[in-house]
């Protein structure tokens, strides 16, 4: 892989830095609704299921939270199903660089290699918070408490992910396995790029392009570069606090008031960040194209 400093170095007589053919105001029906059904699957039907079925019906303490949460992850699942296909299904145009075809390899080989870097987190994530359902939903009295954590732990798991990929990022210690199109033995990207890359490619339908494009971008645009790491630093630091503030509120608010903030909070948070981010990702991107502009012009 060549370095920034040479791919800047190729590119700067380009009037603009590497395209990104990928645009969001396309798709804004898609994504709100989307978005839609992950907040009513994931927070609103949590507190109005359990409310509901605790003070509208006859039903014990574990029946309510039983119910409550196994008509829970619809969507999630969905997504995790529909997305594993369009990576391993043979006329993928969204894996990684590198992932090789059924034919050129076992069973078990071919699915490794093709799963990227956020399929692997989310699939961590579900184990953890399946294990949380499973083992609250057992006892004859729930620990409601522990029924509260489900996103508090997808924070863990993701701000805990990125925060160890940061660590080797700034320690220069090399990845002992590919990180999505990253191969292995590299110094990993900053954490958030992995899955903007995944996330993009394969379920906002960039494919293969998007992936190379954004590698692109990458290494040809400083700008570009530093953007990613204050980003990635803005979301783990974020999570961690987020689901560490959750935890605190979980186990001391009284019982019915910690479950709502349990299943509400950690989206609350993560719609102000996305914000945020929006915001400050158009600010860079402006920033980019001018100072850019400006290099161009100066080598002439």
């Amino acid at each position: 892989m060549s370095s920034p400093v040479t791919s800047a170095a190729s590119v700067l007589k380009e009037p603009h830095p590497p395209p990104l053919d990928y645009s969001l105001h396309t798709r804004k029906l898609t994504i709100t609704l989307f978005w839609s059904l992950v907040v009513i699957d994931s927070v609103f039907m949590p507190i109005a299921l359990y409310f509901g079925l605790q003070y509208g019906t006859s039903l014990d303490d574990n029946a309510v939270l039983s119910i409550t949460m196994a008509a829970l992850g619809g969507v999630s699942l969905i997504e995790y199903i529909y997305r594993t296909w369009r990576l391993v299904n043979r006329k993928s145009d969204c894996r990684c660089s590198g992932a090789k075809r059924h034919h050129r390899t076992t069973t078990d080989q071919a699915l490794i290699q093709q799963l990227d870097w956020f399929h692997w987190c989310f699939t961590l994530m579900w184990v953890f918070v399946l294990a949380e359902l499973i083992y609250g939903t057992t006892p004859t009295l729930p620990p409601m408490r522990l029924l509260s954590m489900p996103l508090a732990t997808v924070l863990y798991t993701f701000g805990t992910i990125m925060l160890v990929v940061d660590a080797m990022r700034y320690l220069r210690i090399t990845i002992p396995f590919p990180l999505s199109s990253q191969p292995r033995g590299s110094v990993p990207r900053p954490a958030i790029y992995p899955y903007i890359e995944d996330i993009v490619a394969v379920d906002g339908g960039g494919g293969a392009t998007y992936r190379k494009q954004l590698s692109d971008r990458y290494e040809a645009s400083p700008i570009f570069r530093a953007m990613l790491s204050k980003l990635s630093l803005f979301w783990w630091i974020g999570a961690e606090l987020v689901a560490t503030l959750t935890t605190a509120l979980v186990f001391t608010l009284p019982k019915e008031p910690a479950y709502v903030v349990g299943w509400s909070l950690p989206f609350l948070w993560a719609g102000i960040w996305t914000a945020a981010t929006i915001w400050y990702a158009k600010r860079e991107l402006r920033r980019e194209a001018k100072q850019w502009s400006e290099e161009v012009d100066l080598g002439r």
